[in-house]
C-alpha cells in the first residue's frame, strides 16, 4: 500500500443521504432515538432525592415576587396544570385498546385520577374520594401524606401554605383536558386524635366543577 494512502476507519457509516453532516453521530448498531419504544420509561421511577431537589427549586421559583400565600399557591397550581393536560393523554393511550376512551362522567374521571394517575405519579392510589353533601358540584380527593409536602420546610409565618397546590394544578389540568372544567384547590386538614398524629399533613383537594358540567351530568343522568 502506498504511503500516500490513508487507511479508512473501521465501524459503521452514516446513511447515504446523511453522510458528511457535521456533528451527527450514529451508534454502531445503527439504531437512533427514534428506534426506542415509547413506553421504555413506563416502569422507571425518579429517585425521591432528585424529585425533592427539583420540586424545591420549583417552589423557590414560584416564590419570587409573590405578595401573599394565595398568590404563591396559584403559581404552583399554574405550574402543575399543563402536566395534567399532557398526562391525561399519555395515560389514556397506555390503557388497553378497549378502554382507551376519555371518561364520560364525573365519577369515571375522578376514579381515573385517584387510581391510574395517582399510581403513575406517586406509586399508590389516593386515600379517599368523597362527595360534598352540601354542594353537588364539589368533590374531595384525600391524600393523607402528599409526597410534595414531605421535603418542604414551611416557615411559621407561612404556616397556611400547602405546596400540594402543585398537585391540585395537575388534577385541574386533567379535568380540563377531559372536558370537565373545574377549579381545584389544596387544603390542609388538622385531624384530631391518633389520626392527626399519624397524618399531620393530611390534604384535601377540593374539586369544584363548573355549572355547565353539572348541567350536562344531570341531563345525561335522565337519559
Amino acid at each position: 500500500m502506498s504511503s500516500s494512502q490513508t487507511p479508512k476507519p473501521m465501524g459503521s457509516q452514516a446513511p447515504a443521504g446523511q453522510r458528511g453532516a457535521p456533528g451527527l453521530k450514529y451508534p454502531t448498531n445503527g439504531k437512533t432515538i427514534y428506534n426506542r419504544p415509547l413506553n421504555r420509561s413506563r416502569t422507571q421511577e425518579l429517585s425521591q432525592a432528585s424529585f425533592a431537589y427539583l420540586f424545591g427549586e420549583m417552589v423557590s421559583y414560584a416564590q419570587k415576587r409573590v405578595t401573599d400565600i394565595q398568590d404563591l399557591e396559584k403559581r404552583l397550581n399554574v405550574q402543575g396544570h399543563p402536566i395534567g393536560l399532557k398526562l391525561l393523554d399519555v395515560l389514556i393511550w397506555r390503557e388497553p385498546p378497549r378502554t382507551q376512551l376519555r371518561p364520560l362522567n364525573i365519577i369515571a374521571l375522578l376514579n381515573f385520577i385517584i387510581n391510574v394517575m395517582w399510581k403513575h405519579l406517586f406509586a399508590r392510589p389516593a386515600d379517599a374520594l368523597e362527595k360534598s353533601n352540601e354542594s353537588p358540584d364539589q368533590y374531595m380527593i384525600i391524600d393523607n401524606e402528599p409526597l410534595v409536602n414531605q421535603y418542604v420546610s414551611v416557615p411559621k409565618e407561612m404556616s397556611q401554605l400547602n405546596c400540594a397546590a402543585f398537585v391540585a394544578g395537575i388534577i385541574e389540568g386533567a379535568c380540563d383536558g377531559a372536558g370537565f372544567p373545574a377549579r381545584v384547590t389544596a387544603h390542609t386538614v388538622a385531624a384530631a386524635g391518633k389520626e392527626g398524629e399519624l397524618w399531620p399533613g393530611k390534604t384535601v383537594f377540593l374539586v369544584k366543577f363548573q355549572p355547565e358540567v353539572i348541567e350536562r351530568e344531570a341531563f345525561l343522568g335522565k337519559q
